[in-house]
């Protein structure tokens, strides 16, 4: 017989390792614990049988995995952790006795930790980096559009608007945009880069006031590591396509920088002068000297070697592969030649990023912000961007369009006609370029004249070419028999008279209409009467706008809330339908005594009199 083996000291219970004894083994408080775990990227995890991995207890516990925890043992950054403690309390002595030499000797030592090696760790290749980056880019671009804010470090907000600026940057310069939406929570972008599609999301510029049941120190967790990454990411992206790290702008931009402001005062520093610039989009960035040859291109070469060298025709495939390449590349140059405008009223910055990425010019007021090429009355620019009905004056030499049609033309991935968005004209659809329909499945009619354009059919029919090409089948056709002649002849006879019938009807209704409007108008006579005041009630308009606020922070909460606050608002349903239903009975017992008349009440006070005996 074999030594009896103890209860819990194998399988669940030890692979599993809960919270509160996790902190407690590395001798660390719970927010750190929760900094280091975000930071290591180690998340808890529900066992098949929590009973048994937490011991036989049935309470509910948040359980790690125990490698997990003893991966995190011999993290250095703990050891920070521990010197910042004792920094902070060596710095609350200092202010106590007011030792002010050794607080400023404190404060210049400061312990400060890196976060190199963790990203080496989670992302050992590029291309996994990559994968992972839509969350990052996400969170920085959310940050960069926040306020500063008491519980957020200085530095997170500019460092993450740095970041997210050269990443457009070389999205620009790569001419790697695919795809935009502009939605509810702000404008979804996609991109694709080194084979991985990347999909992230920038919030619209307003000015918003901070989320109460939102924990900014956590996501600032976050923030701290996803900005180490996105530096990293962003030097090997513009290394990839030989760009300087930091970006520069270039030699001829500089010239041209200079000789705007010959004549204008400068307000900044020449360092400060180029960073704006630089984020202002318009203007190129400077390469390095050396240009190594494209590592798509070396594949292009060696593929055009082995045809030649092997002297064999070209299979379908390859024609299809061919033809999608064109396709994007005339996809990548789709506002070559155009020179926009922008007007004080639209968004800056994402229609500035939308057209440099498709090879396009922009300018804007150069009294409104910094980087503007040329001035509204050039004479060159073809479009101007606005979304005002009236502008004060209107050159010819040019279209006024709205901002949607920057967007929808990226989206179809042609030039659209202009005249759908005219200033003051109803704006079609703004469609997702997400959404794939199948077989099968309902298409809206404006993605079908969108995907007819596409493919190159003309809805309108009303061009030379079109005419041409019906004369030439009416040759083909008198070519032919007689008696298929007739057949058509009598069939197009029959379409021509349904389509006068339909004509003169709607003539007449259109007649019918008029004489209706015109006997409106001469029965009705111009009066002027005098206007009512609106009465607010202050009281309602208060319980709205709490309505709206709780509706709001439900929307808002977590899984968990929700489900506790659905459980308290179904009892306390429950509650308001017994008392409903406990006044309906009463008021139906009050109508039944008052029914029976006076007879009734002198019987039941004779009852309580003899009661009360």
């Amino acid at each position: 017989m074999g030594r009896e083996k103890k209860k819990f000291t194998s399988g669940a219970a030890t692979n599993f390792i809960t919270r509160a004894s996790a902190v407690k083994k590395l001798q660390l408080s719970l927010v750190d614990f929760r900094r280091l775990c975000i930071l290591k990227g180690i998340y808890p995890v529900q066992p098949n049988n929590p009973t048994k991995a937490n011991k036989g207890k049935k309470a509910p516990r948040t359980f790690y995995r125990s490698k997990d925890i003893l991966f995190l043992a011999h993290e250095p950054i703990i050891h920070k952790f521990r010197a910042h403690k004792i920094f902070a309390r060596k710095i609350k002595t200092a202010r106590k006795k007011r030792e002010w030499g050794r607080l400023d000797r404190l404060v210049d030592n400061k312990p400060v930790y890196n976060l190199d090696h963790v990203v080496k760790e989670r992302y050992p290749t590029f291309v996994d980096a990559l994968r992972d980056l839509d969350d990052p880019l996400t969170m920085c671009a959310t940050f960069a559009a926040m306020k500063k804010n008491a519980k957020l470090e200085s530095r997170l907000i500019p460092l993450c608007s740095r970041l997210m600026m050269e990443f457009m940057h070389f999205i620009i310069a790569s001419r790697s945009l695919r795809k935009v939406f502009l939605s509810i929570k702000g404008i979804y972008y996609q991109a694709e880069i080194q084979g991985q599609t990347i999909t992230w999301i920038v919030p619209y510029s307003f000015n918003y006031s901070r989320p109460r049941d939102i924990d900014l120190r956590i996501m600032s967790t976050f923030v701290e590591f996803y900005s180490t990454l996105l530096g990293f990411i962003n030097f090997k992206l513009y290394a990839s396509i030989n760009l300087h790290y930091p970006p520069k702008l270039s030699l001829m931009e500089k010239s041209r920088s200079a000789s705007q402001l010959e004549n204008e005062s400068s307000f900044c520093m020449d360092k400060e002068e180029e960073e704006e610039r630089v984020a202002a989009m318009t203007h190129d960035l400077a390469k390095v000297s050396k240009e190594p040859i494209a590592e798509e291109d070396e594949e292009e070469n060696l593929q055009d070697e082995e045809l030649m060298a092997g002297g064999s025709l070209e299979s379908e495939a390859i024609r299809e592969a061919r033809a999608e390449q064109d396709k994007e590349a005339k996809f990548k140059k789709l506002f070559e030649g155009c020179k926009f405008f922008l007007s004080r009223e639209v968004p800056r910055e994402m229609l500035t990023f939308l057209i440099r990425c498709f090879g396009g010019q922009v300018s804007w007021d150069k009294t409104l912000f910094i980087g503007a090429t040329y001035d509204a009355s050039d004479e060159s620019i073809t479009h101007q961007i606005v979304d005002r009905p009236q502008q004060r004056k209107e050159y010819l030499s040019r279209y006024y369009v709205q901002p949607q049609w920057v967007v929808d033309s990226v989206n179809a991935r042609l030039l659209l006609p202009v005249e759908e968005y005219f200033p003051g004209v109803v704006l079609p659809p703004h469609l997702s370029p997400f959404v794939e329909e199948k077989e099968g499945d309902y298409i809206p009619p404006e993605k079908r004249t969108l995907l007819d354009r596409q493919m190159g059919i003309n809805t309108g029919r009303t061009t030379e070419e079109d005419e041409e090409e019906m004369d030439g089948s009416e040759d083909e056709e008198d070519e032919g028999e007689d008696a298929s002649e007739d057949e058509e002849e009598s069939h197009l006879a029959e379409v021509e008279e349904k389509h006068l019938s339909q004509l003169e009807r709607k003539q007449d209704r259109k007649e019918q209409k008029e004489d209706k409007q015109h006997k409106a108008a001469d029965s009705s006579k111009l009066s002027v009467e005098a206007g009512q005041v609106q009465s607010i009630n202050p009281v309602y308009e208060a319980e709205k706008e709490a309505r709206m606020e709780r509706s709001l922070q439900e929307m808002m909460m977590t899984k968990k809330r929700k489900r506790l606050y659905q459980k308290l608002m179904k009892k306390r349903k429950m509650k308001q339908k017994q008392v409903r239903k406990l006044t309906s009975r009463r008021e139906q017992y009050e109508q039944e005594q008052a029914a029976k008349g006076p007879k009734a009440k002198t019987t039941t006070t004779k009852k309580q009199k003899s009661a009360g005996k």
